[in-house]
């Protein structure tokens, strides 16, 4: 986990925050369980992607984060999404604990052509989704839009639920957004007071 204490305690007081989507560009995905083509692997991007615009009361970013006013600008990540190829993404096995490091993670957001609408903007990084073990890796990063750095950066391990691909893996979007929600936005907080 990376945080920026100086930039958080910044966000914390921040009214508004930019949501970029779920970005698949990075992700690794198990055989067992994505034996998809690259068009319906696209579909089940967009559909995730969509349905944290479309289920705000579900899917509620402005409550996990503490933030009255949620603006939202996919067009970026819809692109990266795009523009995966599937055939790198999917293999055999996944190893959760060593496929990417914060650094790796904060390297990558640094390079996104991010807008300057507004001074923070929210961004989860997918790692893999792991049909096996039955794990989501997200990575959720808070990123500071005037200089592209990363705020903070954790990972997060949630699990799927439901019936049929696209809502068996949208539930770990809602768990994490429910841990953060609950429990991770004051763990935060508590780490940068208590280092001030």
């Amino acid at each position: 986990m990376y945080i920026d204490e100086a930039h958080f305690n910044d966000f914390l007081k921040a009214k508004e925050i930019l949501w970029l989507g779920i970005d698949f560009a990075k992700a690794k995905f198990t055989r067992d369980g994505f034996d998809y083509s690259q068009e319906i692997m696209r579909y089940y991007f967009n559909e995730w992607n969509m349905l944290i615009i479309s289920d705000q009361k579900k899917y509620d970013i402005r409550l996990s984060f503490r933030k009255p006013i949620m603006s939202y600008d996919l067009s970026i990540i819809t692109q990266n999404n795009k523009s995966v190829k599937i055939g790198n993404l999917i293999c055999d096995h996944i190893n959760i604990a060593h496929v990417y490091s914060d650094d790796a993670i904060g390297d990558y957001v640094k390079k996104l052509p991010l807008p300057k609408t507004h001074r923070y903007a929210l961004l989860f990084v997918v790692e893999s989704f792991d049909a096996n073990s039955k794990t989501a890796a997200i990575w959720v990063t808070i990123i500071h839009t005037e200089n592209n750095t990363p705020v903070l950066c954790e990972k997060f391990l949630k699990t799927p639920g439901g019936f049929g691909t696209k809502n068996y893996w949208a539930r770990t979007f809602y768990n994490l957004l429910f841990d953060i929600q609950k429990y991770s936005y004051y763990r935060w907080e508590n780490l940068v007071k208590t280092n001030l």
